[in-house]
């Protein structure tokens, strides 16, 4: 089998999906929707202008005929897809970016991407939020072809964006209460994002996420990052250059001095995040943006299938 996480960059987001869900599938050997609640009921013959989306084609080479696949019920699912694109977000590569090397911005537009193909195959409908320092994309979930069209298309131009130049800030709490406030039903929102947010705690983010809730409204936090660099302060023992990409401010320091500071005030953090989650009954799936897409998949069909 080939292995997912190797197939190389696509500028089709929509194809390079497509292939991680099928090795994903075919990795597995049997179908992940097992369980859930759409159930094939019977075939019947195809109307000449409906949509070709539910043909039976291996009835149609054995039969000669056009039947269409009947299904018993629809999950009804909506979801929200929210990407963090603020500068730190393109952190830790700016330029040729590749699925060997990428940054979290590319991971999370990928991973939305793989979401966005089985969210397809379920006809759930699935929508597309972004955010820096204001909402820079809100399209309400839907389930039309035309829709997916545009979501991927949303997503290239999120991969475009010159975030170095652009010192782009974040204000997740400001853009989660908006986005809490143009979700008017009921949805499963996925949230990509490193948690960096100009010096502002968790409670105030909490927050936000309390609103979200409210609105009686599932999340899952994908909680993205190197891991290496930025949990374990994995550098060699020499000066480096560090620049805040939010802000420009820079300081040129040996990491390797402060490393065991570092990573005890890291895991306070991470214990804290974990807790507030925990409380407030959020699933945290933590990322490495180095270990491929399975993490995704696995961690959505779990959540979708408590769903349902």
């Amino acid at each position: 089998m080939q292995d997912i996480d190797q197939i190389k960059l696509s500028h089709n987001i929509e194809f390079f999906a497509k292939q991680v869900v099928e090795g994903f599938i075919t990795g597995k050997h049997k179908s992940p929707y097992h369980g859930f609640s759409v159930e094939f009921a019977e075939h019947r013959l195809y109307n000449t202008g409906e949509s070709t989306r539910n043909i039976d084609w291996k009835l149609f080479a054995r039969s000669d005929k056009l039947f269409v696949k009947k299904y018993e019920e629809e999950t009804n699912l909506r979801c929200q897809i929210i990407i963090d694109s603020s500068s730190s977000m393109y952190y830790p590569n700016f330029n040729s970016l590749s699925l060997d090397q990428p940054n979290k911005v590319l991971f999370s537009v990928y991973a939305t991407g793989v979401i966005i193909n089985l969210l397809k195959k379920q006809r759930d409908a699935v929508g597309l939020s972004s955010y820096s320092d204001e909402i820079e994309t809100h399209i309400i979930a839907k389930t039309s072809e035309r829709h997916h069209q545009l979501l991927y298309h949303k997503l290239e131009e999120i991969l475009s964006i010159d975030a170095k130049l652009s010192k782009r800030k974040s204000s997740t709490i400001s853009s989660l209460h908006q986005i809490a406030e143009r979700i008017n039903k009921r949805s499963l929102v996925i949230l990509f994002t490193d948690m960096i947010s100009d010096n502002i705690g968790l409670d105030a983010i909490f927050d936000a996420f309390k609103h979200l809730k409210h609105k009686k409204h599932e999340i899952v936090l994908f909680y993205l990052s190197d891991v290496d660099k930025e949990l374990k302060l994995d550098f060699e023992n020499k000066p480096y250059n560090f620049i805040d990409v939010e802000s420009g401010d820079n300081i040129k320091i040996n990491p390797f001095h402060y490393k065991n500071e570092y990573l005890k005030k890291i895991n306070i953090y991470l214990d804290k995040l974990r807790l507030k989650c925990l409380q407030f009954k959020i699933d945290l799936i933590e990322v490495d943006i180095n270990k491929g897409y399975n993490q995704i998949i696995s961690s959505y069909l779990l959540k979708r299938q408590k769903m349902f």
